[in-house]
């Protein structure tokens, strides 16, 4: 048995790790932008789409199925008897369903789907646990298993915006509360149910409030065991480095990082997004 995998890159993993990987190919998201669509990191950045969000029409779209159609062919050339295709949660976006009926297509390779039920480093998280366990020698179910594991046990993510219209317009509000937030100026604690869909933990009067409450659940849930930490932004960066150096002090840390919000999710949550994403170790 020889296993690649496939995930989109709503996983916020940049295409510069994933060439390194021999068998990990990701997916761009499209973006609309001035009505020409535009892959995800690799045809638009950051910058241009964090900075025009309130002056053009910009809307997301599933990505390209010739992409997906030639990436399981270089897999099937290249000897791969299985195909691990790991997406965004299916009830944000389409890329799931649109790549299970695309894989009915072939009988010459076992392609197995995945549906996170989440997105950003939460789903890069399980990409990075498929890999090592291709490497251990797990068989499909028992990594599914262990995927299952890692998404509903061990790991967890927060955002807080300043906004929500972005997610209203994008249709991504979810059981998010919608007019309340702008209304007080309450700023939500947002996290994925594990039905794969936006829900809201609790509210904060203020970002820093927000994020102070974040911190709290993550204290609560992971006490002393040792963890890994993503802190996606949007634009304010410095934000995301306080509340880094916060973390690394409150928390039992292996790694850290700090990681723009890939501009297909920016899209939808606006550039003062701060989302902090923990896998148990």
């Amino acid at each position: 048995m020889k296993i690649a995998v496939i995930t989109d890159s709503s996983s916020n993993l940049s295409f510069e790790y994933v060439r390194k990987i021999k068998n990990l190919d990701m997916m761009p998201l499209m973006i609309s932008f001035n009505k020409k669509f535009y892959r995800d990191q690799l045809e638009i950045d950051y910058d241009t789409v964090y900075k025009n969000l309130d002056k053009v029409a910009i809307t997301t779209s599933l990505p390209d199925i010739g992409d997906f159609k030639k990436s399981i062919q270089n897999f099937i050339s290249e000897g791969y008897t299985d195909i691990l295709v790991i997406t965004i949660s299916s009830k944000l976006s389409g890329t799931y369903n649109a790549f299970k009926t695309t894989s009915k297509e072939y009988d010459n390779v076992n392609i197995h789907m995945y549906d996170s039920k989440t997105l950003s480093m939460a789903l890069g998280y399980i990409v990075e646990e498929a890999l090592q366990s291709i490497k251990s020698n797990y068989s499909v179910s028992e990594i599914i298993s262990r995927l299952n594991d890692l998404r509903f046990n061990n790991s967890v993510a927060l955002y807080t915006i300043e906004t929500l219209k972005y997610l209203r317009k994008g249709g991504r509000i979810g059981k998010v509360e919608g007019t309340i937030g702008n209304i007080l100026a309450i700023k939500p604690i947002i996290s994925v149910s594990d039905e794969g869909v936006y829900y809201t933990v609790s509210k904060a009067f203020k970002i820093n409030r927000a994020l102070i409450a974040m911190r709290n659940v993550l204290k609560n849930k992971y006490g002393k065991n040792l963890v890994d930490i993503t802190i996606h932004y949007g634009t304010n960066i410095e934000k995301a480095e306080k509340i880094s150096s916060k973390l690394s002090d409150e928390l039992h840390v292996r790694n850290i990082n700090i990681v723009q919000l890939t501009p297909v999710l920016g899209v939808h949550t606006g550039p003062e997004i701060i989302a902090l994403i923990v896998r148990k170790v």
